[in-house]
């Protein structure tokens, strides 16, 4: 038994926390594991058949009330889940997030919505975000997509970028300027989100993609998309008209929560594979266990990762609880991608040589962890959030409209 599963977790996990974990960490080893470790290589896409389990799990309504159809349960129950499913394909752990919310456009009823929310839950219904650039990331107020009314439309073209599962999304959240007026002072005005119902598997008329060559994150492609005249009911809108920037800006606690749990989520598994190599693999006449310079590598490694841990934990219970808490979301999502990222290196170079070829998965952690460090904010993102907090924000107009988004 793992010992951080018996542990107290400073007071945060309860019998029902702990079963939730324990039940997400047998589905990630038996069920999400040997998929990884045979499609990944390949850069195989997540199977429907893997992502029927999900469903049945719940986990694409952890998120929604229950009333809804959904499981009802808060950010930390949520982020035990994603660290598991993480151990085992990041790819994976981050799929559960494309449901457990529908954005409300004008044109929903509540029993529309609501049916929505349903079918997401049950993973029939999940969605995807079109919002970063081939020229605009971190920088949100520098979109230049538009949107334009013609009659009952909106007329978008433009280009977007960095979008994951655009086609297999059921609808896309596109974020795009629909007032041409742009004051230099407030760029970041003037946005605003879409809602574009598509056909999973298709793009509609007037758009059409192109898999980015990524490389990692496998599991799914990530595309680049181009708008091109793409009509959408004058409906649509999501939240309020033009302030879409703050709509986005709403619920980034959670995101960098779940990148956060993601993050520690690849990193222990390549802690646990090495702690398995280094008690494998002999050198010298001995596992290389026994050496200290190894031993003391795998301590500083676990160091890290509950201490990444516990800030998570930290901040995930602040979160349902209802307290701002986006200084301490930034340092979680910001420290344990770091960290990842050394985990997952020191994680090769205990595999030596065999750590550089796939017939170990240490590798698939390193490129995925690598990632964290980019999406749903950047590091450099995260310490200018984290120091605009301790310090005052720097108010300039270049540093204005920087909220690092969210992962497309």
């Amino acid at each position: 038994m793992d010992e951080r599963v018996t542990s107290p977790a400073a007071g945060y996990m309860t019998e029902e926390r702990r079963m939730i974990q324990e039940t997400a960490r047998e589905f990630a080893l038996n069920e999400v594991l040997p998929v990884a470790n045979e499609l990944d290589p390949v850069q195989g896409d997540i199977p429907m058949e893997l992502r029927r389990k999900l469903a049945d799990m719940g986990y694409f309504g952890m998120l929604i009330p229950e009333e809804m159809g959904g499981l009802g349960l808060g950010c930390f129950e949520y982020c035990l889940v994603t660290e598991e499913l993480a151990r085992a394909w990041m790819s994976v752990s981050s799929i559960i997030r494309q449901g457990n919310n529908v954005p409300r456009a004008r044109f929903m009823s509540d029993e529309h919505w609501r049916g929505l929310h349903k079918r997401s839950a049950q993973g029939d219904y999940l969605g995807c975000m079109a919002m970063s650039e081939p020229q605009t990331g971190s920088d949100v107020s520098g979109i230049k997509t538009r949107a334009v009314r013609d009659g009952d439309d909106w007329v978008i073209t433009g280009n977007k970028c960095w979008i994951t599962f655009a086609d297999g999304a059921d609808y896309m959240t596109v974020i795009a300027r629909t007032d041409p007026k742009i004051d230099p002072n407030k760029r970041h005005l003037g946005l605003t989100a879409l809602f574009l119902e598509k056909e999973r598997g298709k793009f509609p008329k007037g758009l059409s993609g192109t898999p980015l060559p990524k490389i990692g994150y496998f599991g799914w492609k990530t595309w680049e998309l181009a708008f091109d005249g793409v009509r959408v009911p004058k409906d649509a809108v999501i939240g309020e008209e033009g302030k879409a920037f703050y709509t986005r800006a709403k619920g980034l606690e959670t995101a960098r929560a779940h990148t956060a749990a993601r993050a520690i989520g690849v990193a222990r598994g390549a802690l646990e594979d090495s702690i398995k190599y280094a008690q494998e693999r002999e050198q010298f006449d001995r596992p290389i266990a026994h050496f200290q310079a190894i031993r003391f590598k795998l301590a500083n490694m676990a160091t890290e990762i509950e201490a990444a841990r516990q800030l998570l934990y930290f901040v995930c219970h602040e979160i349902d609880t209802g307290r701002r808490c986006d200084k301490e979301a930034s340092m979680a999502k910001y420290f344990a991608s770091e960290m990842a990222e050394r985990v997952t290196s020191e994680a090769i170079q205990i595999h030596g040589g065999a750590g550089y070829t796939k017939h170990h998965q240490v590798e698939r952690y390193w490129r995925d962890a690598r990632l964290t460090k980019i999406f749903e904010g950047t590091s450099e993102i995260q310490q200018m959030i984290i120091s605009d907090r301790l310090l005052g924000r720097h108010r300039d107009p270049v540093s204005r409209g920087k909220s690092g988004g969210g992962e497309d």
